[in-house]
C-alpha cells in the first residue's frame, strides 16, 4: 500500500487522484507536462525490487509500446522515479469489464447480448493484432478489458504477467487471482503463444453467455489444468448450436484442436452475430452506458475535475495545470499591466510606458493666421485700387 500523498510530485507527472490497486501494482491519474491525462501504474516494491522482474518488464513494456490499435491501451512511458517502477499509459474513462458486470448485477440491469458480442468480437480484434506482432499478452481477464463510456473496448496491460513469471516456478498471489483465466498449458507451465489468449477470450464469452464464472471455488490452478468446460445453458438465441460450437472449439483442452488464430474466431463470431442480426456498435454501447450508468459518469468526471483542482489552487484549463507559473504583473502607477492588459483591437503597437518615463511629442504648430489674414486684407485692397 501506497503512503503518498497526493498531489504527489513523479519524475514528469503530477499523481492526483488513486484509482486502482491490484495484486502487483497501484494505479494512480496522472497529468504530465503538457497536462494530458494518464494512468501512471507503481509496481510494487516486493516485486519491483527483483533486478530479473525489473528487466523482464522492461523489455515487455518495451515492446507493447510499439503496438497501436484503436482495441489496445497505448504505452507511453516506462522507467524507475523515485525507487519505485512505473508504466503510464493512456486513460481511459470507463469500466473494467469486470467492474462492469458488477454494476450491472448490483443494479440489476443485464448486459444486452448485442454488447457482449461486441464487447468479444473487439477483444479478440485486439489480440489478433497483437499476435501478429508476436507479442503475446498472457494475462487476458475482465479486469484488463476497459470499456470506456464512448464504446471503446481496449485490451491494457501487455507483458506483466511475463515478468511476473520469472520471479519463481511457483505461480504468486496476483497469478492466482487470474488462474480461472488460464489455458490448460499456461497452468500447468509450458511454453505458451497466441492460443493461449483466445482460450481466455472463449472463457469470457463462456462467462458472459452463462451469466456466472467458468470456475468457482477451491483450487482454481488445478481447475485450469483440468479445462472441465460444462455445457452452455440457452438463452435462446437465434441458432444456438452454431454459437455453441464456436465456443466449444475456442475452449478445447488440446490447443491443437482450438482456432489457430484469434482472428478465426473472430470471423466465425462476427459472421454468426451477423446472421443472427445481433451486431452492435461502439456508439449504441456507449448510449447504452450512459443511459443506465450515467449518474455513475457524472459522479467519477466530478471526483476527477475535484482530483485535478488540488494540483493548483486557482482554477486553469487544464492544458495549463502544469505549465509554469506566469510571473506577477508589473503594475505601473496610473498605467495598465503588463500581463492584464486587454487584448488590442489592431496589430498597432500599444505605448504602456508610464506617464513619467514616456517621451515628450514634439508640439504640432499651428497655422500663422494673422500673417494670412494680413496677407488677405493687403492683397484685397490692391485689387480694389487697381480696378478703378
Amino acid at each position: 500500500m501506497s503512503d503518498l500523498s497526493l498531489p504527489h510530485k513523479f519524475g514528469s507527472y503530477v499523481l492526483f487522484d488513486k484509482i486502482g490497486q491490484g495484486g502487483m501494482a497501484e494505479l494512480f491519474l496522472a497529468r504530465n507536462t503538457s497536462g494530458k491525462l494518464l494512468v501512471v501504474k507503481l509496481i510494487l516494491p516486493v516485486y519491483a525490487e527483483r533486478p530479473e522482474f525489473a528487466t523482464m518488464l522492461a523489455d515487455e513494456a518495451k515492446l507493447a509500446a510499439t503496438l497501436s490499435h484503436a482495441n489496445v491501451v497505448q504505452v507511453v512511458d516506462l522507467g524507475r522515479e523515485q525507487e519505485r517502477l512505473f508504466i503510464a499509459m493512456e486513460y481511459v474513462e470507463g469500466f473494467d469489464l469486470s467492474a462492469l458486470l458488477k454494476r450491472c448485477s448490483k443494479e440489476k440491469v443485464p448486459l444486452p447480448p448485442e454488447f457482449a458480442f461486441h464487447v468479444v468480437t473487439e477483444l479478440l480484434a485486439a489480440l489478433d493484432y497483437a499476435h501478429k506482432k508476436k507479442v503475446v499478452h498472457r494475462d487476458v481477464s475482465p479486469s484488463n478489458v476497459l470499456v470506456s463510456f464512448d464504446g471503446e473496448v481496449k485490451l491494457c496491460d501487455f507483458g506483466i504477467a511475463r515478468a511476473n513469471a520469472v520471479v519463481g516456478s511457483e505461480p504468486t498471489e496476483a497469478i492466482k487471482g487470474k488462474a480461472g483465466y488460464m489455458s490448460p498449458e499456461h497452468a500447468r507451465g509450458d511454453v505458451i503463444d497466441g492460443r493461449a489468449d483466445s482460450f481466455a477470450a472463449g472463457i469470457i464469452l463462456w462467462e458472459l453467455l452463462a451469466g456466472r464464472k467458468l470456475y468457482k471455488g477451491g483450487d482454481l490452478i488445478e481447475q485450469a489444468r483440468a479445462a472441465d468446460i460444462p455445457e452452455l445453458p440457452s438463452r435462446d438465441l437465434p441458432d444456438e448450436a452454431t454459437l455453441h460450437a464456436i465456443v466449444k472449439r475456442a475452449l478445447a483442452p488440446n490447443r491443437d484442436d482450438r482456432y489457430a488464430t484469434a482472428g478465426e474466431m473472430r470471423r466465425d463470431l462476427g459472421d454468426w452475430v451477423a446472421k443472427a442480426k445481433l451486431g452492435a456498435s461502439a456508439i449504441k454501447l456507449g448510449d447504452w452506458l450512459s443511459e443506465h450508468f450515467g449518474k455513475e459518469l457524472r459522479e467519477q468526471r466530478a471526483s476527477r475535475e475535484a482530483a485535478a483542482k488540488s494540483l493548483d489552487p486557482s482554477p486553469k484549463p487544464a492544458r495549463a495545470l502544469l505549465t509554469p507559473t506566469p510571473p506577477p504583473a508589473i503594475t505601473y502607477k496610473d498605467g495598465p499591466t503588463l500581463n492584464d492588459e486587454p487584448s488590442p483591437e489592431s496589430l498597432s503597437p500599444v505605448d504602456i510606458s508610464p506617464p513619467s518615463q514616456k517621451p515628450q511629442q514634439p508640439k504640432e504648430k499651428s497655422p500663422p493666421w494673422g500673417v494670412i489674414i494680413g496677407g488677405l486684407v493687403v492683397a484685397g485692397v490692391v485689387a480694389w485700387l487697381l480696378s478703378r
